[in-house]
């Protein structure tokens, strides 16, 4: 099918990342004074006040940078002016300079470790994010790789944005984005079609309605009562494979997006790109991310 016809109705239009970190600087400044405490006593027992100092972000290995616009932020924050030399989504390579920095010294090593952890967190996902799209593209070009919602709890809207640097799809950010109906929801409703019925129902036309099933049986009964997306759960790539066949046999095909999802990492991603699916989606992305090694070293301003 043509999944172009369903990306901008499927992922979270959000608003630009700016806009949302401004709206968030109390709780950034709050990540920073939670780390600092009462004060930063070894900062402030050996740096005499009025010291300026001029300082630069390096990254240590390659990888695909993200969270600089929020890096940005907490530096203006604590009035430490910045000049930025990457944006998110950008390959960096060991050695290149992601950003400089000039400020009170007091300020910026008070920050700096907050500052690159979240820099550090956001471009690994990206970087992870990077590699196995690129794998997945390698077999089939037209599936969206996409990210669940086994992030860290109030860290979601940036962990999200990390994969969309790494140019995958964000999934849902939040409940509320779209419907999905899972096992533990059928359990307790008694079947697909009420399941679905009650979210027509219940929900606005906006939002999408998605139900997660684990036999061909139940995948082919979804989009006959009007699933918009299937996902077959943790369900391994020969039997992904019979629920395309059995979908095309039958004409319905193009009736929902099929996604898969469940135990997908970077050992068999491949298998599932090659089924004929329209998403993958994995928490492997996030909950397994490595993060990217990065430095911040300062110097002494010439008078």
């Amino acid at each position: 099918m043509d999944i172009k016809l369903w990306i901008s109705s499927y992922g979270y239009q959000v608003m630009d990342i700016k806009l949302w970190v401004s709206f968030m600087r109390q709780d950034l400044a709050k990540m920073v004074y939670d780390d600092i405490g009462f004060e930063d006593i070894t900062t402030c027992a050996l740096i005499p006040p009025g010291l300026m100092v001029n300082g630069q972000i390096m990254a240590k290995e390659g990888g695909v940078i993200a969270g600089v616009e929020l890096a940005v932020v907490i530096f203006k924050e604590f009035g430490v002016e910045t000049d930025v030399m990457v944006v998110d989504g950008e390959k960096i390579k060991n050695g290149q300079i992601i950003m400089e920095i000039s400020g009170d010294p007091r300020s910026i090593l008070s920050v700096e470790r907050t500052v690159l952890n979240l820099l550090m967190r956001m471009s690994g996902i990206a970087t992870l994010t990077r590699n196995i799209i690129e794998m997945v593209r390698s077999v089939n070009p037209n599936v969206l790789v996409a990210g669940t919602r086994k992030t860290t709890p109030g860290l979601q809207f940036f962990e999200k944005s990390a994969i969309r640097a790494g140019g995958g799809d964000t999934h849902r950010y939040r409940l509320d984005d779209s419907v999905l109906i899972k096992d533990n929801h059928l359990a307790l409703v008694g079947g697909v079609d009420e399941a679905i019925s009650r979210a027509r129902k219940y929900v606005s036309f906006t939002k999408k309605i998605e139900i997660e099933v684990e036999s061909l049986e139940e995948a082919l009964h979804a989009v006959r009562v009007g699933a918009d997306i299937v996902m077959l759960d943790n369900m391994d790539p020969d039997k992904v494979k019979d629920v395309i066949v059995a979908l095309k046999k039958e004409n319905l095909r193009d009736n929902a997006l099929i996604e898969v999802s469940g135990g997908i990492n970077s050992d068999n991603i491949i298998q599932y790109a090659n089924t004929g699916v329209d998403v993958i989606s994995t928490g492997y992305i996030t909950h397994s991310a490595r993060s990217l090694d990065l430095s911040l070293d300062l110097e002494k301003m010439h008078q």
